[in-house]
C-alpha cells in the first residue's frame, strides 16, 4: 500500500529500493520515494513508480539525518577552533544533517542585529542545515525582535558564565523564562548553581581530582530544581542541558512532571568516566566533568527508558595546541568535538546491546527536532525533508580511520569500531555524503523560526 504525500502526475525524482525504514517504533521494509526535496511516498517493496532517478539500498537501513541540538561552530570570534564550513562539513560526514548553533562565540549572541550577521556569515558556507540560538541577558526586556530576526531557541544560564547573563536566583530565572514565554520560544538551561561552584573552585587546587570536586553533582541537583520550578511559575517550555550524575537523574525524575521540560546528556557522558582522565588527561576536559561508571549506566539506563529525552554532542572544539597549554587542569578549555562521530559513538551502543536502533532515531533526530519545532526534520515520513542516511550492516567502520574534518583534531573516541557504514547522506534529497567522501557543496540553509 502506498503513503503518498499528495497525488501527481509528475515522477519522484528518486526512488530508494529495497531499505529498511527505521524510525522510534522499529523498522519496516519501505521503497522510499523523495520529490522536490521531501519524503513524497512510502512505497510497497517493488510497488511500480515512475521515478528520475532509482538507487538500490538492498539490505541497507534508512535513518532520518540527525538532529544535534547543542553544538558550538565557534563563529564569529573563535574560528581558530571551528568555524560554520569546517564544523558543517564534520556534520555531513557524520550523518548529522541539523545543527542547533549555540550562542556562546565571540560576540555572544545576544541582540537581533548579531542574529542577523550569525545568518550572513552561515550563508552559503554550510553544508547541512543550521538553526542559530540566542543568549538572554539578565536585562533583556523583549526577545520578540530576537524570535523575528531568527532565535530558534534561547540560552538562559545559571552559573559558571559573566554577570550579566548570570540568572542565579530564581526569581531572574523565573522573569528570563517568562520572556521566553511571552515569545513563544523555548528555553535552554544549564543546570547548576552558583554558590555551590563558587565554593568548589576556591577549594580546587588544579588537578584532574580538584577540577572535578569543584562541579559536585550537587550543583546540578540544585539546577535541575530551579529550573523545573521556574518553568511551573513561568508556563514556559524549557529544555534542560548536559545531566551527568545518578543524583541529578533522581531529581529529575521527582521533580519533571510539574512542568512542560525536556532533558538531554552528551554522548561523551555516555561512554567517558573519570578514570579515562588518567589516560586521555586534557583531552577531555569538559563540563560537567565526567563522573563514575555507576553514573554513566544510570545514564544509560535512563536514556533507554526515556527519562532523558535526547542526546547530543556539545560539540565544543579547541585546538589541540590549547589543549595542552595549560599547567592547571582547571585552566585546560573545557570541550571536545563530536558532530563527525555522534552516529557511530551511538551505534556503538547499539551494537554493545545498550540502545537499539530505533532509539537512535528517537533521541537524535525525532526527538530534538520536535522539541526545537523543527516540523519537518528528525523523520523520514511522508511532507519531512529527505535529509536521510544509508547505513549498511556487517560492514565494519572504526573512527579516526579517514579524515578528521573538525578544527578539533583527532577524537577521544578513536580507534572505537563498530559492525556499521554510513554510505550515504542525503539533504532535501540531494547528496552530500558518498562512498567516504564530501560531495555537492555547501547545500545548507540557516533554519528561521517563520519557516519551521
Amino acid at each position: 500500500m502506498t503513503v503518498s504525500e499528495s497525488a501527481s502526475d509528475r515522477p519522484y525524482d528518486l526512488v530508494l529500493r529495497g531499505g529498511t525504514l527505521i524510525d522510534p517504533h522499529g523498522s519496516r521494509a519501505v521503497d522510499l520515494a523523495l520529490r522536490d526535496g521531501r519524503v513524497a511516498a512510502h512505497l510497497g517493496r517493488g510497488q511500480p513508480a515512475e521515478a528520475l532517478a532509482t538507487l538500490d539500498v538492498q539490505g541497507r537501513d534508512l535513518l532520518p539525518g540527525l538532529v544535534d541540538a547543542h553544538a558550538h561552530l565557534r563563529e564569529p570570534g573563535l574560528t581558530h577552533k571551528e568555524d560554520f564550513a569546517s564544523g558543517t562539513r564534520a556534520a555531513a560526514a557524520g550523518g548529522v544533517t541539523t545543527i542547533l548553533n549555540m550562542p556562546t562565540d565571540d560576540p555572544w549572541t545576544d541582540t537581533p542585529v548579531l542574529m542577523r550577521d550569525k545568518a550572513r556569515m552561515a550563508q552559503g558556507r554550510v553544508r547541512v542545515d543550521v538553526g542559530l540560538q540566542a543568549v538572554v541577558q539578565c536585562e533583556d526586556r523583549d526577545l520578540r525582535a530576537m524570535r523575528d530576526a531568527g532565535a530558534v531557541s534561547f540560552e538562559i544560564f545559571t552559573a559558571d558564565v559573566p554577570e550579566n547573563y548570570r540568572h542565579d536566583t530564581l526569581d531572574s530565572l523565573v522573569t528570563a523564562m517568562r520572556k521566553v514565554a511571552d515569545c513563544d520560544g523555548l528555553a535552554g538551561v544549564q543546570p547548576s548553581d552558583q554558590a555551590l561552584l563558587d565554593a568548589g573552585m576556591s577549594a580546587d587546587d588544579g588537578s584532574i581530582a580538584g577540577y572535578c570536586a569543584s562541579r559536585p553533582p550537587q550543583a546540578e541537583v540544585v539546577g535541575i530544581a530551579h529550573a523545573v520550578q521556574a518553568a511551573a511559575d513561568s508556563r514556559a517550555r524549557v529544555h534542560v542541558r548536559q545531566i551527568s550524575a545518578i543524583a541529578a537523574l533522581d531529581a529529575w525524575r521527582r521533580f519533571r512532571d510539574q512542568a512542560d521540560v525536556t532533558l538531554e546528556t552528551s554522548i561523551q557522558n555516555l561512554l567517558l568516566t573519570a578514570d579515562r582522565y588518567v589516560d586521555l588527561g586534557p583531552a577531555i576536559k569538559a563540563s560537567p566533568p565526567f563522573r563514575g561508571d555507576a553514573d554513566r549506566r544510570a545514564l544509560i539506563e535512563a536514556v533507554r527508558d526515556g527519562s532523558i529525552d535526547m542526546v547530543v554532542t556539545d560539540h565544543a572544539p579547541h585546538t589541540p595546541a590549547e589543549k595542552r597549554a595549560h599547567g592547571r587542569f582547571s585552566d585546560v578549555p573545557g570541550g571536545l568535538p563530536g558532530l563527525q562521530t555522534l552516529l557511530f559513538c551511538m551505534l556503538h551502543l547499539v551494537d554493545r546491546g545498550d540502545v537499539r536502533l530505533a532509539d537512535v532515531v528517537r533521541l537524535c533526530a525525532e526527538g530534538p527536532a520536535q522539541r526545537f519545532g523543527l516540523s519537518r526534520k528528525g523523520s523520514l515520513a511522508v511532507g519531512h525533508d529527505a535529509d536521510l542516511l544509508v547505513l549498511a550492516t556487517g560492514v565494519a567502520s572504526t573512527i579516526g580511520n579517514g579524515p578528521s574534518y573538525s578544527k578539533g583534531g583527532p577524537s577521544p573516541f578513536a580507534g572505537l569500531s563498530v559492525p556499521y557504514r554510513l554510505e550515504r547522506v542525503f539533504l532535501r534529497g540531494q547528496p552530500i555524503w558518498a562512498d567516504g567522501d564530501l560531495i555537492g557543496g555547501a547545500r545548507g540553509v540557516v533554519l528561521h523560526p517563520d519557516a519551521l
